[in-house]
């Protein structure tokens, strides 16, 4: 009877240490949670990557990178960081499922994750239901951080700062070329991501004076776009603004050069616009579309310099440059150690309070600093209008960052 409690008590103790990290082992894993494969496999690959680059940074202190940690390798007197990664296929439901395998089954701490959005707001209220903390560099949709969720923290603009960026640079043009843009049209996956995203555009550009004469979805991965486009070139639009992910991206732009759409602009919320393996792949017919960035080699060479031995690390594993998405990812695991770290204890409710409490220093960060409000959000997510121009993304707005003047109106394919 002592023998059979006595494994019934081991099994007890494994599971919470496991959740916790064991003493002896000093370990807390933190689940990885991104879409490793579907039509966004290849943007999920590289926030994966990007997680595990930091995590090494944590453990192991690589010589010459200048991130305010502790002096010794780990957190907390020595504890390492392990990953459990897991693939949400770009699926809610699978998303979900996956979290909860991640904290009941795994025994993980936290979670980073999701890229989609539409993954990220049943995956984050799984750990809202565990206590458990969940950090999404990069989901974008306002509503994640519209919640009342204690446990949740976003580090990326939402939907509806980009937008109100977008309408005021729209404003901006108006002023360099006198009533260039007056109408707008959208063009949007059919997700949580997509259609916040067109949603809080079409207000923004309302509120700006401008008149929305174009609202298209397409569901994600479609293999043709010819009749979404087709019904934004009949409604003729001055300026378009897209949000379309991954290879959604290539097949708008392919589309656009093929039926000869060529608004006065072209604006694109984070998505394709921002990968550099999308921008090398359209090449030259890339050039020339604007969008918002948080992170391109160009801008961190002026404004994050010490991002360049830990984008070495990530270029070892992924042989390319962080984009905007993956750098937050970066990001989210970084703040969790420190906060793990300053706060001295795994006790899950304090280390929620101090991510919330404290002001960040993060040169990781564009804004160089993150702080959070009371629903999880960045404050200090800080992102530039940049325009694509042979491979390299030039800042244009706000005028604090430009750095040229932007090519306008957006050149016809027959002029390149």
């Amino acid at each position: 009877m002592r023998s059979k409690w006595s494994v019934l008590l081991s099994v007890a103790m494994g599971g919470a240490l496991a959740a916790t990290g064991s003493a002896q082992e000093k370990v807390i894993k933190v689940g990885t949670l991104f879409p490793l494969t579907g039509p966004v496999a290849l943007a999920g690959e590289r926030c994966k990557a990007a997680v595990e680059t930091m995590a090494e940074v944590i453990n192991t202190r690589q010589p010459g990178i200048n991130l305010p940690l502790p002096k010794q390798p780990g957190i907390l007197d020595g504890y390492k960081i392990v990953l459990v990664n897991a693939d949400t296929q770009g699926k809610p439901d699978v998303a979900k499922s996956e979290a909860e395998r991640l904290f009941n089954q795994e025994g993980c701490y936290a979670i980073i994750g999701c890229y989609n959005s539409s993954c990220t707001k049943p995956a984050s209220a799984v750990a809202e239901r565990e206590n458990k903390i969940f950090l999404a560099g990069c989901a974008s949709s306002s509503a994640l951080t519209e919640r009342g969720l204690k446990n949740f923290f976003r580090f990326c603009p939402t939907d509806r700062t980009e937008s109100q960026q977008y309408a005021e640079y729209f404003k901006a043009l108006n002023q360099d070329f006198p009533g260039a843009i007056k109408t707008v049209g959208v063009i949007y996956e059919n997700s949580e991501f997509g259609v916040h995203a067109a949603n809080e555009a079409s207000q923004a550009c309302k509120a700006a004076g401008m008149t929305v004469v174009a609202d298209v979805p397409f569901n994600s991965g479609a293999t043709n776009l010819n009749s979404e486009v087709q019904t934004i070139k009949a409604k003729n639009p001055d300026a378009v603004i897209a949000a379309c992910l991954g290879g959604d991206y290539t097949l708008w732009v392919r589309t656009m050069k093929m039926m000869g759409l060529a608004p006065k602009a072209v604006m694109n919320f984070c998505s394709g616009y921002q990968d550099p393996i999308i921008a090398k792949q359209l090449a030259a017919d890339g050039n020339f579309f604007l969008g918002s960035s948080g992170y391109s080699p160009e801008i961190a060479a002026k404004y994050m310099k010490d991002v360049a031995p830990v984008e070495a690390l990530y270029r070892k594993k992924t042989g390319v440059e962080f984009d905007s998405d993956s750098i937050q990812e970066a990001v989210a695991l970084y703040v969790l150690a420190m906060a793990i770290d300053k706060s001295k204890t795994l006790d899950v409710n304090k280390v929620v309070t101090t991510i919330r409490n404290t002001v960040w220093d993060s040169p990781l960060s564009l804004g160089g600093k993150i702080a959070f409000d009371a629903n999880g959000q960045n404050t200090r997510a800080t992102e530039i209008i940049t325009q694509l121009k042979n491979l390299n993304y030039v800042s244009l707005y706000p005028k604090s960052y430009a750095e040229a003047k932007v090519t306008f109106p957006f050149p016809g394919w027959d002029k390149r």
